[in-house]
This record gives C-alpha cells, sequence and structure tokens, in this order.
C-alpha cells in the first residue's frame, strides 16, 4: 500500500538567516531530513509538504529547498498572497518549480477577507489556468470557504484540516465536531477533496483516539474515500501526537477494505494532487 501524508510542515530553527514570521509552538525545528526520518521510521512513502504560513508566509524558499534534497519523497505547496496583484505570474513560476503541486488559500476569520475578494479570485482562476488545486484553510470559517468554492466551480480545491477548527494543545473543545453538519454538506460540490489531516487533534480521548471513528465514518461516506486524503497535519499537532499516533489508528481503521484502506492512506491524494512519491 502506498501511503502519502497529505499535510506536513518542516522548518527550520528559527534564525536571522530565516526568521520565522510569528512564535507557534512547535519544535523547535524539524528540518526536512528530521521530517524524512519520521516518514521512514513508521513507513510513510511521500507527503506533500506545506509551506508552513505561520513561520514563512508566502515565503516558500525553504520548501524548494527540501524538495530539492528529497526528490520524489516531498511534494510542495506554497501560500500565495491574495494581495499580490501579479499572483498569476507568481503561479506560474511555481508550477516550474521542481516538486511544486499546489497553491493555497489562507481564508481563515483573522484573514478578514471576504469570499468575493478579488484577490482570492485571482488565486482561483489562476489554479485553473497553470493546473493547480488550491489547498483551502478555512476552518472556523466555513461559509466562507463554501462560498468560495461556490463562485468557481472549474477550480480544483482541496480542503485543509476538515474543514474544522483544530486545537493546537489539547485537550479538544466540548464540541469538536460542532462544524460536522456543514462539512458533510460541503461534499456535494463534485471539484473538492477533503484533507482527513490533524484529525487527532480533535479527540478528547487518548491514543488511539477511538471517539474520532464514529464522524470519521460519516466524513467517509458522505465525500467517498476517493475524495478523502488522510494526513498528520505534523508537526503542528506535535503537542497533542507524536508521528507515529497520527499515522496508526487511520493504518489500521476498521471496516474498511484493502482496497479502501489504499485509497484513504495515499490513493486519493495522489488523484488530487496528481503526484506519486519514488525513492531516487
Amino acid at each position: 500500500m502506498m501511503t502519502i501524508d497529505s499535510q506536513v510542515h518542516a522548518y527550520e530553527a528559527n534564525t536571522p538567516k530565516r526568521p520565522w514570521a510569528t512564535l507557534p509552538n512547535w519544535p523547535d525545528h524539524v528540518t526536512g531530513d528530521e521530517m524524512v526520518a519520521a516518514m521512514d521510521k513508521v513507513g510513510v512513502d511521500g507527503a506533500i509538504f506545506i509551506s508552513a504560513f505561520s513561520m514563512y508566509r508566502y515565503d516558500a524558499s525553504y520548501a524548494v529547498e527540501v524538495a530539492r534534497a528529497h526528490p520524489g519523497r516531498l511534494a510542495i505547496v506554497k501560500p500565495v498572497d491574495p494581495d499580490d496583484p501579479d499572483v498569476d505570474d507568481v503561479v506560474a513560476d511555481w508550477k516550474q518549480t521542481p516538486g511544486a503541486v499546489g497553491i493555497r488559500i489562507m481564508l481563515t476569520r483573522e484573514s478578514g477577507r471576504a469570499p468575493d475578494d478579488p484577490g482570492l479570485d485571482r488565486i482561483a482562476r489562476a489554479g485553473v489556468r497553470h493546473d493547480f488545486p488550491v489547498n483551502l484553510l478555512c476552518w472556523d470559517n466555513l461559509d466562507a470557504g463554501t462560498a468560495l468554492i461556490d463562485r468557481h466551480p472549474e477550480t480544483r480545491f482541496i480542503l485543509d484540516h476538515l474543514g474544522i477548527l483544530q486545537p493546537r494543545t489539547p485537550p479538544a473543545p466540548e464540541q469538536p465536531w460542532a462544524d460536522l453538519p456543514k462539512v458533510l454538506a460541503l461534499a456535494k460540490r463534485p471539484n473538492v477533496a477533503i484533507k482527513v489531516s490533524g484529525a487527532c487533534t480533535l479527540s478528547r480521548e487518548p491514543y488511539p483516539f477511538p471517539d474520532i471513528r464514529d464522524p470519521l465514518k460519516r466524513v467517509f461516506e458522505a465525500w467517498g474515500l476517493e475524495r478523502c486524503l488522510w494526513g498528520t497535519d505534523w508537526t503542528r499537532a506535535f503537542a497533542v501526537v507524536n508521528y507515529e499516533q497520527a499515522v496508526e489508528p487511520f493504518r489500521n481503521y476498521g471496516g474498511l477494505s484493502d482496497s479502501e484502506r489504499a485509497m484513504l492512506m495515499g490513493g486519493a491524494c495522489a488523484k488530487a494532487y496528481r503526484w506519486e512519491p519514488t525513492r531516487e
């Protein structure tokens, strides 16, 4: 079974060479080498490396370096700036970058953007023009994300983190799945896939997090496993789980056939990003 993690973040230590924009409660560093070593330890073949907006904003230069150092193991996604009037040129350049497989929109409440923001429209159109899926972070702002998706039915969207706000530290909120009905309704849009990433952080029970099984089953049934991309969201999730703990509950998820598990653990991700890992 090919195993592809749909979302990881790697980064260098905070130094003047490449300073962090903010100081999240993440480890001091999880370099590309360290990320690949963690993947190797638990048998993850490849991963989609999302350049960390918390640290680097729209600068994906570190992701480019890591993809060059680990060809075939880490594909890369870059957040793009809605305020940049030349964003189409940025996406065109990104398309020529080895390992680049997508772009990302940050549409959280904190962004203060309406779904009809012209900058978001520019990015969605650029995704179509340059044949990139657009990753969409709109947790706790799912209505806005849905409206953006509906404005651009020709754009391939990938909904980050189940579309559900996830904590960086335990415990999970009292009603962690409050937005689940909206997530299930969004499955009716055929141009969207969903990342089942960071789900372990929504558990209010210890490893192996049995209370996430029932809501995830509803996600799988509504979206179809061919549109469900398993992922760890490591290292953001590190305060809740280690890397192995974010892999094994899905690798051993009961009630799935071998083909269904293979789709969840990598097949759907390969389809959404049109990329498969190789060991060179």
